[in-house]
């Protein structure tokens, strides 16, 4: 099987090669394609490296010339950043100037990065569908993952989009409970980034209501979300939801500090430093720190099963709805559990939801729709109503303003606002 990782210069790209050379047995060659040469040879031979070290039988090869990496693939994982780390940092930033949180895929720059994104997305897709093997999957990590995936499906693309945040959530609670992570089944639902652990069942028993007595203080911890709206809601909201319960201390500690985009630019610099060493064959724990913890058995997981390698193991992703939320539109894009094989994902039934998380939902699928048509259509207007329609944003004048500020930064990046 060959796959080509799109954005594979990126200095997180070790963590997906070393997901491969350990657990992927059916790859012959993981092909890295990425515009930035001089980047992407430091990382190419590091990760050729890590295969040799693993005993893998596979190559690693890497390319500038995206055409040619993609031909003849089986697979293709899209992991771009459009405008790399310092359009993440403006990112953070511009919102923060309005008393609005500033974070890469939520609030005003979330949709700043799905504008910039979605067309480069879509034309790197195009040129997949034309030259890899017929049939061949998209696995989309590129964020906002939730937009950038029906951007993909309603283009007509055989895309999935995937995010390691129930994959950690799946580590941590076998961590907690001693069992194999295989063990443990997650009713996993929402939209992506804004999903919430409503069960964690082992042998079909569901443990997280003793999770949640036993490690409040813990997992309280890991969200950052107070105790009291754990045990309110009885569930465990992903880390993303503290930007909606505990939006204005977002805020205030955002102020005057470092973005988590100059952490990993700095944390970026050290480790292409390490990769340089030749020496070096198993990644670093620095780049633990880089974020996506666990990205690359979802990715090997998920990959394995729709070649049925792997068939109706469960993983947790991004689909179209088709009825699995009844108050959202079948050809919207949901984030939950799924079986995987041959067909493609499989969503597992999902229990009614309560009215604050089915309300939520549907606030943002609506705001994600509106983003999604801004980026393919372009347009002040478009952009202002899309900030209108965001729970984190949601007023007149914030939204006029950021939606200024917002094309004012991205004016490198967008075609229809230069």
């Amino acid at each position: 099987m060959k796959i080509a990782v799109i954005g594979g210069g990126s200095t997180y790209t070790p963590e997906l090669v070393d997901g491969f050379a350990r657990l992927g047995s059916m790859v012959d060659e993981l092909v890295l394609i990425d515009p930035l040469q001089d980047r992407l040879e430091i990382v190419g031979a590091f990760a050729a490296r890590i295969f040799a070290a693993q005993g893998h039988p596979g190559k690693v090869t890497w390319t500038t010339d995206l055409d040619a990496g993609v031909t003849d693939a089986d697979a293709a994982v899209i992991q771009l950043r459009v405008g790399g780390q310092q359009a993440r940092i403006t990112d953070e930033t511009f919102p923060l100037e309005c008393g609005c949180v500033g974070q890469e895929t939520t609030g005003a720059g979330g949709l700043a990065k799905a504008l910039r994104t979605v067309p480069v997305v879509l034309d790197v897709a195009d040129r997949i569908r034309r030259r890899a093997k017929p049939g061949a999957w998209i696995v989309d990590f590129t964020n906002p993952v939730g937009i950038v995936t029906r951007a993909l499906l309603d283009a007509g693309h055989k895309a999935v989009g995937l995010c390691n945040v129930a994959i950690g959530f799946q580590r941590r609670f076998a961590g907690y409970l001693g069992v194999d992570p295989s063990a443990v089944t997650l009713d996993h639902v929402g939209l992506n980034h804004l999903t919430w652990e409503r069960a964690a069942y082992v042998d079909g028993v569901d443990r997280l209501p003793a999770l949640l007595q036993q490690h409040l203080s813990e997992i309280s911890d890991e969200v950052d979300i107070a105790p009291s709206v754990l045990t309110t809601l009885g569930n465990v909201p992903s880390y993303y939801l503290s930007y909606f319960y505990g939006h204005d201390k977002h805020v205030r500690e955002a102020k005057g500090t470092q973005t988590r985009g100059q952490r990993v630019a700095e944390i970026e610099a050290i480790l292409l430093d390490m990769y340089r060493d030749v020496t070096l064959v198993e990644k670093p724990a620095l780049l633990g720190e880089r974020g996506g913890a666990y990205y690359s058995e979802a990715a090997v997981g998920l990959i394995a099963s729709l070649h049925g390698l792997d068939d109706n193991a469960v993983h947790s992703v991004n689909v179209r709805n088709n009825g699995t939320l009844p108050f959202l539109p079948a050809d919207a894009v949901i984030e939950v559990s799924a079986r995987a094989g041959l067909e493609g994902p499989a969503p597992l039934p999902v229990t009614p939801l309560p009215p604050d998380l089915s309300g939520l939902i549907t606030h943002v699928w609506g705001y994600e729709e509106l983003a999604l048509d801004a980026a393919l259509r372009g347009g002040r207007h478009r952009v202002y109503r899309a900030l209108l329609a965001h729970p984190l944003v949601g007023q007149h004048d914030y939204a006029d303003a950021l939606a200024d500020k917002l094309i004012a930064a991205g004016r490198q990046h967008l075609a229809w606002a230069s």
